[in-house]
C-alpha cells in the first residue's frame, strides 16, 4: 500500500515514489502472444458507457459533427501548443531517466525557442527549424526499466490506459518540473492548459473519436485495439504494426 503522499510540497523523494509504482506495475502479469490483459473488460466497459454519455452531453458526439464548444482553429493550435511546450521539461526529465541524452538536448533545445520567440508556447517555431519534439513519458521510462504493460483500465474521463501507464502517469504528475519549480496558483496554468489542449483535440480530431464511438459495432473494443497498438507501436514493441494514428492525424 503506497505511503500518503502530499504532493503540494516541492520536497519530496521520486526515487522512492517510483520504486513502489513499478513494483505495483511489475505484479501484474504480461500479455501473452501479443494480446493484452482485460480482467475487468464488464467494469471497464461501464466506465466506456459513462465515458460516451459525457462526451455525448458536452461535445454533442453521435451525428453532430463540429463538436461543441466550437474553438477557431488558430486558437485550439494555440492551445495545444502551449499545453505541449509546458510538458517539454517532463519529457526531458524522462529522457534522462532513460539514459537519452539525445532526445533530452533535443527538446531542451525546443523549449528554449519556444518558450522565447514561440510567445510562451503559442507558436511552435522549433518544428519549423526541425526541432521536433521527442516525446515520452514515465510510463516509457517504467518499459525500459522492465516493467511489464499489466491489465488494461478505462478511466472515467480520461479514457484508456494500463497499469504502467497509469503509475507512470501519476509519477510524471509528481516528478514535472512544471510543479516542482512554480506554487499554487502558477502551477494550476499547466493543469488548465492540459485540459484545454484536450477540448482542442477533441474538437481538432472530431472525426477521428466519432467514427470509433459512435460508427464501430463495438466501440470499446475498438478503442481498446487502437490505444493497445498505438502504445506499442510508440515504445517499440511490436515493430512490424504500423502506426493506426498515421493517416488520420496527418494534417
Amino acid at each position: 500500500m503506497l505511503a500518503p503522499c502530499d504532493t503540494r510540497k516541492k520536497h519530496f523523494r521520486p526515487a522512492s515514489f517510483a520504486a513502489v509504482l513499478l513494483f505495483l506495475a511489475a505484479c501484474a502479469s504480461p500479455p501473452a502472444d501479443g494480446g493484452f490483459n482485460d480482467p475487468y473488460e464488464a467494469q471497464n466497459r461501464a466506465v466506456h458507457g459513462d465515458n460516451v454519455a459525457l462526451d455525448q452531453f458536452f461535445f454533442g458526439g453521435g451525428g453532430k459533427k463540429g463538436v461543441v464548444p466550437i474553438i477557431p482553429k488558430p486558437i485550439a493550435t494555440g492551445v495545444t501548443n502551449f499545453a505541449s511546450n509546458l510538458g517539454l521539461p517532463s519529457t526531458v526529465l524522462n529522457s534522462i531517466l532513460q539514459v537519452r541524452p539525445k532526445p533530452a538536448a533535443q527538446n531542451t533545445l525546443r523549449f528554449v525557442i519556444n518558450s522565447t520567440i514561440g510567445i510562451g508556447g503559442l507558436l511552435d517555431p522549433a518544428s519549423r527549424m526541425g526541432i521536433d519534439k521527442v516525446d515520452t513519458d514515465f510510463g516509457e521510462t517504467l518499459y525500459v526499466w522492465g516493467a511489464p504493460e499489466g491489465y488494461f483500465i478505462m478511466l472515467p474521463v480520461f479514457g484508456p490506459t494500463t497499469q504502467r501507464d497509469l503509475a507512470g502517469s501519476l509519477v510524471d504528475l509528481v516528478i514535472d518540473p512544471v510543479n516542482v519549480v512554480f506554487s499554487p496558483p502558477e502551477n494550476y496554468y499547466a493543469v488548465a492548459a492540459s485540459g484545454a489542449a484536450r477540448v482542442a483535440d477533441r474538437q481538432r480530431f472530431a472525426d477521428l473519436v466519432e467514427s470509433i464511438l459512435y460508427e464501430s459495432a463495438d466501440g470499446y473494443a475498438q478503442l481498446r485495439l487502437i490505444y493497445i497498438q498505438n502504445r506499442r507501436f510508440q515504445l517499440g514493441v511490436e515493430e512490424d504494426v504500423a502506426d493506426p494514428f498515421e493517416d488520420s492525424y496527418g494534417e
